[in-house]
This record gives C-alpha cells, sequence and structure tokens, in this order.
C-alpha cells in the first residue's frame, strides 16, 4: 500500500515507514502530522484518485527532527564589469517518519 502526499507544494510517494525530509512544518519534534492531501492511493491494486485530493484519506506521520539543509553557493558575475555578489543558503527541513496511511 504506497500514497502520493503533496506538502511544501512539492509530491512525495510514501509507505508506511518511509523517511522524508520535507518543507519545514511548525510542529513540535516527536509530535504526530496528519497530511489531508492525498493525491493517489494504491490499497492491494485497489486505485483511488483525487479530483484534486481523495475524499477522506489521510496519512499520519511523526515529525523526528528539524534541520537545514547543506550549504549553497549562489555566486553572481558580470564579466569586464566588476560586478561579484557571493550569497549562501541553508534550507530548512523537517524529517518525518510515516506511521499510517488511512484510506
Amino acid at each position: 500500500m504506497y500514497a502520493i502526499i503533496e506538502t511544501g507544494g512539492k509530491q512525495y510517494k510514501v509507505e508506511k515507514g518511509t523517511e522524508l525530509y520535507i518543507e519545514k512544518l511548525h510542529v513540535a519534534e516527536g509530535e504526530t502530522v496528519n497530511f489531508d492531501q492525498v493525491v493517489f492511493v494504491n490499497k492491494d491494486g485497489e486505485v483511488l484518485t483525487g479530483a484534486p485530493t481523495v475524499a477522506g484519506a489521510t496519512v499520519t506521520a511523526k515529525v523526528e527532527r528539524h534541520g537545514k539543509g547543506q550549504k549553497l553557493t549562489i555566486f553572481k558575475y558580470k564579466s569586464k564589469k566588476n560586478y561579484r555578489r557571493k550569497q549562501g543558503h541553508r534550507q530548512p527541513y523537517t524529517k518525518v517518519v510515516v506511521e499510517a496511511i488511512n484510506a
């Protein structure tokens, strides 16, 4: 059994026990979170698709930790104009572990 959920503007394929790194959620570590934006569910060969979401389907996950991703370097440069700008960015994320798919 698997499902496709939408969170943070992205879609993820999840099964029970799947570890996900998603856009940061404002939920404390150790708490559970329910994703109700379920786009697709495959339940033992039975396919449920949503328009746009599957009615009554949810995915329950436990928040394991919060953190920041690796540093990205943004470098802007224009030749012959002495224009250089260097900037760094670390995207915050939330690590969740899927506990159940309810459909």
